[in-house]
């Protein structure tokens, strides 16, 4: 699934509690994140709800490059904050590191008009999580 599929079907849904709806069957539809991955280190700090994010460098680890990726794993304890995780994978999934970082997640969310309909709670906490993703890629580019 891509971004554009998410706007495809965002255009056919009429109401706010359809979208909404979508994002939740979205976010149940991720894989469980395994307990040893909900550490103190993988929580994102910020938001209203728990988010576990889990990071790691795929490439060669002989030869780290700006066009390694990022495998990503998280879960919430909030149904729609899941979705908005789920929402952030589809957005940064195949992408290099390089490429993270000049990915504008939050305008996409704007774009989606998901931004407007979130909560000042859930838009802080979504902020964060782009926050972390975009800090894990430029530590694993800079190392």
């Amino acid at each position: 699934m891509t971004i554009d599929d998410i706007r495809a079907d965002f255009a056919l849904l009429d109401d706010w509690e359809d979208r909404y709806r979508y994002v939740i069957e979205l976010g149940r539809a991720l894989p469980p994140l395994p307990d040893e991955l909900r550490t103190d280190a993988n929580k994102v700090r910020g938001c209203a709800s728990q988010v576990w994010l889990a990071t790691r460098r795929i490439g060669d680890a002989g030869n780290p490059s700006a066009d390694d990726k990022l495998e990503m794993k998280g879960m919430s304890d909030a149904h729609i904050v899941q979705g908005l995780v789920a929402l952030l994978f589809i957005i940064y999934d195949g992408k290099t590191l390089d490429e993270i970082l000049k990915t504008d997640a939050e305008g996409i969310f704007a774009s989606l008009g998901l931004k407007e309909h979130l909560t000042p709670q859930r838009s802080n906490g979504l902020a964060s999580m782009v926050k972390r993703i975009r800090a894990d890629a430029a530590e694993m580019l800079a190392a």
